[in-house]
């Protein structure tokens, strides 16, 4: 199972004073050099973290894929366009909100993510879609001819409930079991860390997971590229006790 580390909040510590450091260059740099498989950023419509430029730095300077998250919007299609990151993950985005809140709802959207999934493989783009395990968005992922998913991962992280535990642990399974009988590639992220990624990457039938805050916040005891890689070593090893979740 591979990693994609996103580097957000790389950026974050470097906007919160308005210098040029940390550079999320150099933090892509070490992820690479640490094991990562990709590289995420979410350009926002604010931009409170990455910024236009570091998108188009880490584009031509990255050996690693560039996975570019981002709204479904005209001016987001329009970047990706001139940028052509090797993904890009469609994301809902609400400018009030801490970080994405839920998936996206494909059904209500149909005409318009279809047209902006189709727009980005004419640009070489291949272009994921972060919805929640949830049937009906997954068939309407597949019937727009998306060519992979993120699940959203997030009910299963925030829950200190074993029982809910247990519950979302189990439709994330059955989401990636249908989504796999569609054809579609699965990635999964949102709210993983040190301490519940082995229930997901002991799941068959996901091809990458996007981990990012967790990395970051390790990051400032450890060092960036220790983090990676104790989060690496989890994902490969998820050796896990049932009874504990």
């Amino acid at each position: 199972m591979l990693l994609g580390v996103n580097i957000d909040h790389v950026a974050t510590l470097r906007q919160t004073r308005g210098t040029s450091y940390p550079s999320p260059i150099e933090a892509a740099s070490i992820a690479e050099k640490a094991g990562a498989n990709s590289i995420t950023v979410h350009l926002r419509e604010d931009r409170r973290h990455i910024q236009d430029l570091d998108v188009y730095e880490l584009k031509e300077n990255l050996i690693l894929p560039l996975n570019l998250e981002m709204a479904v919007t005209k001016e987001m299609l329009i970047l990706a366009k001139k940028i052509k990151p090797k993904f890009c993950c469609l994301v809902p985005e609400k400018r009030m909100e801490l970080t994405t809140e839920g998936g996206l709802d494909v059904i209500a959207q149909k005409s318009k993510i279809q047209d902006s999934v189709e727009m980005l493989k004419e640009n070489g783009v291949r272009a994921s879609l972060f919805i929640d395990p949830n049937e009906e968005q997954i068939i309407a992922a597949s019937e727009i001819l998306a060519p992979c998913i993120e699940i959203h991962t997030g009910n299963y992280a925030d829950t200190h409930d074993n029982n809910t535990k247990k519950k979302e642990l189990e439709n994330i399974k059955k989401s990636i079991n249908l989504a796999s009988s569609l054809d579609l590639k699965v990635n999964a992220g949102h709210g993983l860390n040190y301490e519940n990624v082995k229930e997901i990457a002991a799941i068959s039938g996901i091809e990458e997971l996007n981990i990012g805050h967790s990395i970051i916040s390790r990051a400032v005891i450890v060092g960036l590229s220790a983090a990676i890689k104790e989060m690496k070593a989890l994902i490969d090893n998820p050796v896990i006790n049932i009874a504990n979740i």
